[in-house]
């Protein structure tokens, strides 16, 4: 009987059964959901754990109900279309403290502000976030963008050649800890509509 060729090797070596592991299919979430860096969807825990989406569905509603009672530090939540660990928010106070830690990595009002227009008014222009700020907004644009929390989405006229339209990323909805922007707290009414945003720019107080 001959050798295994390497990738015969390999597939023999990870084939497994996620029942016979002692915490079955919700352990083998967890341990998946330990080591992400970002939202794992659905369909990848099914893949990986070769189980029904449906089944893995209902294990992870399990698993948020364990950890959502603040007596752990950290809880699990579907954010952006995945899921993953998150630190829970009773903890936020010393999570906080620990990440900044006497640094200056909090955003300003200013780019706060920005942000705010950007995501309840997007896709949208510079000039019409200036508009609406009453300022001059390149530079905390260009802070935003390298956070990673808005991006280049397309051109007003989208062939390239008009202004810039800027939009939140799914970094953004990550780290607000939200599903979808429908799930965006209601102040939009407090914000100019289109069309007055667009006098305003026309009028030069952009």
């Amino acid at each position: 009987m001959s050798e295994p060729r390497p990738a015969e090797a390999e597939e023999q070596q990870i084939a497994f059964d996620v029942g016979d592991l002692p915490g079955g299919a919700v352990g083998a979430i967890e341990a998946v959901l330990m080591v992400v860096e970002e939202p794992v969807t659905e369909l990848a825990l099914a893949t990986a754990l070769e189980r029904p989406v449906e089944e893995v569905r209902t294990h992870l509603g399990t698993i948020q109900q364990r950890y959502a009672d603040g007596q752990h530090g950290f809880t699990v939540r579907e954010v952006g279309g995945g899921w993953r660990f998150y630190s829970h928010a009773a903890y936020a106070p010393v999570v906080e403290r620990f990440v900044l830690d006497g640094q200056q990595a909090r955003l300003t009002a200013a780019s706060l502000e920005t942000l705010a227009v950007i995501a309840y008014r997007q896709p949208i222009s510079r000039a019409r976030i200036g508009a609406v700020r009453g300022v001059n907004v390149d530079g905390v644009v260009r802070t935003l963008l390298t956070r990673g929390l808005i991006e280049e989405v397309s051109t007003e006229d989208g062939d390239g050649h008009g202004a810039t339209l800027y939009g939140t990323t799914g970094y953004f909805l990550e780290r607000m800890g939200l599903a979808s922007l429908d799930d965006l707290p209601a102040i939009a009414p407090f914000l100019p509509e289109a069309d007055a945003i667009d006098e305003l720019a026309e009028s030069g107080q952009a």
